[in-house]
């Protein structure tokens, strides 16, 4: 007996889609718009007035009030403006609901308002959005009401890009052109588009909405300023994928609900392995749509906690000392026949082409490593990134034995190529055998290949992963057209094919590597072989302003010089001051919360030894005594500390230039920010907890 899906039911019914256009517009409407959205035509005025009355009077049917272009500027996050359906009439007091193409294309906004690195004054402020026609309208139900978003690009009147979408966009059509120019020299004359999939794993922590409020260092900065450790935190792995607990399984069913409803196809849940950490993973999409629906996710999982009475953390290290969150970020490129490019095939022409292209990857990685780096650069991964399960700052790819020992071979002596599927069998009789898959899992790789894709694990959990697919897209784009170069009228192109492969790994397959990433013997191996070590943001900051970057960029159409440079420039900003606001919410609740409380307990345990000596002349108050001065001492250095942090913030304050203000919040600002914290997680643990000014560890990580 079989009953219905009810998913299915009422999957993506806030989402004004393909099947909802094809039902709602004229046959000649949506073929347009098809041309469109496939690149091969502008939108029409009069297509999008169509588009436009069926869209809205969709939005209105969902009891709608307010349009808004939906555009994520360099901020971090995204931003709207709501504009209502209504009109008056003639100019009477007549309300009408009104629409139009113009307005479903074109928004304005003061582009000088938001992060922009110099491309925008005061005094030339125009800023524009426009409609992404590829990624789907949707509809947003909050307490403001019903909304109609619309996901849209953002840029300046004179055209640069003020928002991660317009180069992720540039980025894929730079691929499309390279991988179809490699695929025609190859013979594959089939396919018409090649897309580039993106798949992100989001981790995010939910605690306590009520200890959230308690700790204004989560309030102000997202992550925990101090803090000791608990008696047990995840010695014993007991956390990941374990049974979820009530209260975080109504959240993620109300979770999965919205977005299901909002045509996002969540489809992984399950607890992380740090105490509080949770994952969710979609279905892979398109680059675009993957990174719009993320940002959903995201917006999602922090609203629908505040419901719950929970808070949602996506900064990559909330927690000192277990593990960070981040934002595996599954990369791959398919043909619009859906063929992956990076899935071995069952002829050796199939398997050929996979290995030329894996090949190609391994060159643009090794080529870029910094950029791929700087794309998931962040002050939060600085935090997270080389340890605790996070990848280590520098890049390399791992393979797996199989596909690292064919690659060698290659560059020796050319042949067929059978990627065999070997059976993995258990040793228990009634347990099915089953195909292993073409290599295993290096948890310390950021880089790694997973069968058919590749996972770039370096991304941060808060992060948007159009920065990382948009370099992924551009490099590969540059190996590509390198490749296709070198095949174009070869006399032999089998053999041309050959001799890229041997290049490709003779120069750059130094950038393989299966090892543990996080041993001190790979940093020096890497610096061996001339691998980029960048540790912080900040080092890997210029990788955007390099010779190599602005002429890889600025060839594909995909940034300008002067949009790399204003990038370089906001960048730096924002990590002045998110190291600002750390810093200084370290200074106020030390002074004003934690030495105050710890004063008032030496005074309380000073005051009780007194008393003991008083009513018990002889008793050993010894132990007190010790209690009583290691508290002192750690007071002392606690207050000197504070200090030295309090100069080396008025230092870097007055540090003129942007990169120099950086690097100064980089070498002096943070470490004395962990020399402040050392005494001050000490003093939690001696002081009494009544006393003690905000929820511990424990209590947050283990107590919803």
């Amino acid at each position: 007996m079989s009953t219905s899906f009810k998913v299915a039911e009422y999957y993506g019914c806030r989402v004004f889609d393909s099947h909802l256009m094809r039902e709602r517009l004229s046959e000649g409407a949506y073929a347009a718009l098809e041309r469109s959205m496939r690149g091969e035509a502008e939108l029409t005025l009069a297509t999008a007035e169509e588009v436009a009355t069926a869209m809205k009077e969709w939005a209105l049917e969902h009891g709608a009030t307010h349009f808004s272009h939906w555009f994520q500027p360099l901020t971090g996050v995204t931003a709207e403006k709501h504009v209502a359906f209504i009109g008056l009439e003639n100019g009477s007091a007549q309300v009408i609901s009104e629409f139009s193409g113009k307005e479903l294309v074109k928004g304005e906004l003061d582009a000088s308002s938001f992060p922009n690195g110099g491309l925008r004054a005061t005094f030339e402020a125009r800023g524009y959005t426009t409609w992404d026609c590829t990624s789907p309208a949707f509809l947003r139900e909050d307490a403001t009401g019903t909304i109609l978003c619309i996901p849209t690009a953002f840029c300046s009147y004179s055209g640069d890009a003020l928002d991660v979408k317009t180069p992720l966009l540039r980025s894929m059509e730079a691929v499309n052109a390279a991988s179809l120019r490699l695929l025609r020299v190859l013979g594959d004359n089939s396919a018409a588009r090649v897309i580039p999939m993106s798949g992100p794993e989001q981790e995010y922590f939910l605690i306590s909405k009520e200890k959230y409020l308690r700790r204004k260092d989560l309030v102000y900065t997202g992550r925990t300023l101090f803090g000791a450790m608990p008696a047990k935190d995840q010695e014993h792995a007991a956390h990941y994928s374990g049974s979820i607990d009530e209260c975080v399984g109504a959240f993620m069913k109300d979770v999965n609900d919205e977005l299901w409803r909002s045509g996002v196809p969540a489809k992984i849940q399950h607890n992380e392995f740090a105490p509080s950490q949770h994952e969710i993973c979609p279905i892979y999409s398109t680059a675009n749509i993957a990174t719009d629906q993320n940002q959903l996710i995201m917006e999602t999982l922090k609203k629908v906690a505040e419901r719950h009475d929970l808070t949602c953390l996506l900064h990559e290290k909330p927690f000192n000392g277990i593990n960070g969150s981040g934002k595996h970020n599954n990369w791959s490129l398919v043909t619009d026949k859906g063929k992956n490019l990076m899935d071995p095939g069952k002829t050796d022409e199939d398997n050929l082409r996979f290995l030329l292209v894996l090949s190609c990857v391994i060159a643009a990685v090794d080529r870029h490593a910094g950029l791929l780096r700087l794309s998931a650069a962040c002050v939060g991964n600085d935090h997270r990134l080389g340890g605790d399960e996070a990848p280590p700052a520098i890049i390399s790819i791992y393979l797996g034995e199989t596909l690292e020992k064919e690659l060698q071979e290659l560059t020796r002596e050319s042949g067929t190529h059978h990627f065999a599927k070997e059976q993995l069998r258990t040793g228990v009789p009634f347990l099915p055998a089953f195909n292993r898959d073409m290599s295993d899992r290096n948890r310390t790789s950021p880089f790694a290949f997973n069968g058919n894709r590749f996972e770039f694990r370096m991304v941060g959990s808060s992060d948007s992963v159009a920065g990382s697919n948009t370099v992924l897209n551009s490099i590969v784009a540059e190996a590509f057209n390198e490749a296709a170069d070198a095949i174009k009228g070869a006399n032999d192109p089998e053999s041309a094919v050959f001799e890229v492969i041997r290049r490709n790994m003779e120069q750059h397959g130094r950038i393989l590597f299966d090892g543990n990433g996080y041993s001190q013997e790979w940093v020096e191996e890497a610096a061996r072989r001339g691998l980029p070590n960048l540790p912080g943001a900040v080092d890997a900051i210029p990788e955007l302003v390099r010779p190599e970057s602005i002429r890889m960029f600025s060839s594909l159409g995909v940034f300008s010089e002067a949009e790399l440079r204003a990038r370089v420039e906001i960048r730096y900003e924002n990590y002045v001051s998110q190291l600002h606001i750390e810093s200084r919410t370290m200074l106020n609740i030390t002074r004003k919360q934690i030495l105050p409380a710890v004063i008032k307990y030496t005074g309380e345990l000073s005051a009780s030894i007194n008393q003991v000596r008083t009513a018990l002349p002889g008793a050993d108050t010894t132990v007190s005594e010790e209690l009583l001065a290691r508290v002192l001492n750690l007071l002392s250095e606690a207050g000197e500390k504070a200090l030295s942090l309090e100069q080396k913030i008025r230092e870097a304050e007055e540090t003129p230039a942007i990169p120099d203000k950086a690097a100064a919040f980089y070498e002096k600002v943070a470490p004395a920010m962990e020399e402040l914290r050392a005494p001050l997680d000490a003093l939690e643990k001696c002081v009494d907890k009544k006393l003690w000014p905000f929820p511990s560890y424990g209590d947050i990580l283990f107590d919803l």
